[in-house]
């Protein structure tokens, strides 16, 4: 029997979640911030529909995304050394999330991010955990993406675009910071081919979660963030130059 959140009840240990379908764990509980980051830092995060109890995941295997590892095809580099846009932190989280809700994505009815989803993450933005990473074209939003940090773990929540590679500007621009500031993974949640093409690759449950536990022990950077703007030319090590790899999705 799925069991059933509620009060200060904790999650169940993750190695109970179903095989089937994508590692559900519980149900129940709230969307405060205590209950949100108690789920980040154990590898679990919420997913539901309008017309469902909140629900709880921690999938085996997990995608990940390891900064170091990004793959930036050649149209994608060319966009990033013309840099017709600007990279913004933090600026406009809200927009972000609307954004992303009303993003079209195939295969999908409707969205998990709903107007108290939003609130909630808002809350943890404004308490400096959540952050959105904005692609600015022409003075307006094109793309983005928001998601959780905790010490040196970010979790990728989702991403949209209302313009070529805007969402993708964002990411690489993100990775890049990320792996300035020491941060070890981006959580991409669920495998795509889309995330595969762009250098993520799945763990195990337990080695994400060993690999986690190590990272979200580390000093944090709370928000508001401000990203230092990258060149992207040249590899920046030898691993990136040979393509090394170690539900952000589009």
């Amino acid at each position: 029997m799925l069991p059933w959140l509620s009060g200060n009840t904790p999650f169940p240990p993750i190695e109970r979640a179903l095989s089937s379908p994508n590692g559900l764990l519980a149900a129940g509980g709230d969307r405060t911030p205590q209950r949100l980051l108690a789920a980040y830092s154990r590898g679990i995060f919420p997913w539901f529909s309008a017309d469902e109890p909140i629900l709880w995941w921690s999938p085996d295997p997990r995608m990940v995304l390891f900064p170091e590892a990004l793959k930036i095809s050649r149209s994608l580099a060319k966009t990033l050394r013309n840099k017709a846009y600007e990279v913004r932190a933090d600026t406009a989280f809200r927009a972000v999330m609307t954004a992303c809700a009303l993003a079209p994505r195939g295969g999908q009815f409707g969205t998990w991010i709903n107007p108290p989803m939003i609130a909630a993450y808002t809350r943890l933005h404004e308490l400096g955990h959540a952050h959105s990473i904005e692609t600015w074209m022409d003075g307006e939003l094109a793309g983005g993406l928001y998601g959780v940090a905790m010490g040196r773990m970010f979790f990728g929540e989702s991403m949209f675009s209302t313009r070529t590679d805007a969402s993708k500007i964002a990411l690489s621009h993100l990775t890049r910071q990320l792996e300035t500031w020491g941060y070890g993974m981006i959580d991409c949640q669920m495998s795509t081919p889309h995330l595969a093409s762009l250098g993520a690759r799945e763990l195990s449950r337990r080695e994400f979660s060993i690999r986690l536990a190590d990272l979200v022990k580390c000093d944090s950077r709370p928000g508001p963030w401000h990203l230092s703007m990258a060149t992207f030319g040249q590899p920046r090590n030898r691993a990136a130059a040979i393509g090394a790899s170690h539900g952000i999705d589009e």
